[in-house]
């Protein structure tokens, strides 16, 4: 037995993984994977096999649920591969306490009802900030192709095809013409500039990860093409500000038709990104909020 320890003030938990003949597995503590993975916070998994595979910084990892287990393979140690899993699906973190405080409410518990499950991934930092850029005004499959081909053209080979993200200061050395074959339009000069200001430290993701909340939005959007939504999408998925709460037009109209347009982070006890995830499920199930007839 591999025992991965993680700090937890709320339970103390100790994360348990176990080696197997392809990598390691450990309990799937109720997550919901597809969901997860396939829900919009993330943008490079792929289904491969009876599971999903992505890039996770410098490895190439493939994960499957099998039997209330997920079962992790990767080109490395395992000691390695439990660290690298752990801080990114964050399982160190009570989601059982998360999802009893938001389903106080009575619509995440209504979403709970088909997608429990869904847990906010921990993405790197920059990672986040380029693929939200690319994600302005743009859709899913898009999106992916767009951040799969930055990937391919600029990234580092690990394996069957797949490559890393490309670092900051990589970014930072090209120019808008050098990203033509990602055809991202307009939004090339913004990953030019974030990418150059985060390879030069004047925006410190780090830093903004711990800063009070109105200073780490300032920080972000001092990127030019980063506004509320991108900002607030990175300091969810890619600092772990679970209060967060990215406002898209689905999310508006769900504010604005089952909420009557109130300010509802309030509500969710600091989770309220969380909660945003369950109600943007929620929004665009067969048509969720046309049934208001708002």
């Amino acid at each position: 037995m591999i025992e991965y320890q993680k700090r937890n003030i709320r339970r103390g938990a100790k994360m348990e993984f176990r080696k197997t003949k392809e990598g390691i597995c450990c309990d799937a503590a109720g997550i919901n994977l597809p969901l997860t993975l396939d829900c919009g916070q993330a943008f490079r998994w792929r289904a491969h096999g009876e599971g999903f595979r992505a890039a996770v910084g410098d490895k190439l990892i493939t994960v499957a649920e099998s039997g209330g287990e997920l079962l992790f393979s990767a080109d490395c140690e395992p000691e390695a591969l439990a660290a690298a899993v752990t801080t990114y699906f964050d399982l160190d973190r009570d989601y059982a306490e998360i999802e009893r405080v938001i389903s106080s409410d009575s619509y995440v518990a209504e979403a709970m009802k088909t997608c429990r499950g869904l847990r906010i991934l921990k993405q790197e930092p920059f990672e986040a900030l380029i693929s939200f850029i690319i994600s302005q005004n743009n859709n899913v499959p898009r999106i992916k192709n767009i951040v799969e081909t930055l990937c391919g053209c600029f990234g580092e080979p690990l394996a069957d095809g797949v490559s890393s993200f490309p670092s900051a200061e990589r970014l930072a050395s090209l120019s808008e013409e050098d990203l033509a074959p990602l055809r991202c339009g307009y939004r090339a000069r913004y990953i030019i500039e974030a990418a150059r200001k985060v390879a030069s430290g004047e925006l410190d993701l780090e830093a903004a990860a711990s800063a009070e909340e109105e200073a780490c939005m300032l920080a972000l959007k001092g990127v030019t093409g980063v506004g509320d939504k991108v900002a607030a999408c990175v300091m969810l998925y890619g600092l772990g500000r679970l209060d967060s709460f990215p406002m898209d037009v689905w999310m508006k109209r769900v504010v604005r038709v089952l909420y009557e347009g109130a300010d509802v982070r309030g509500l969710f006890g600091g989770y309220a990104g969380v909660a945003q995830q369950y109600l943007f499920v929620l929004a665009r199930q067969e048509k969720y909020l046309d049934k208001f007839g708002k």
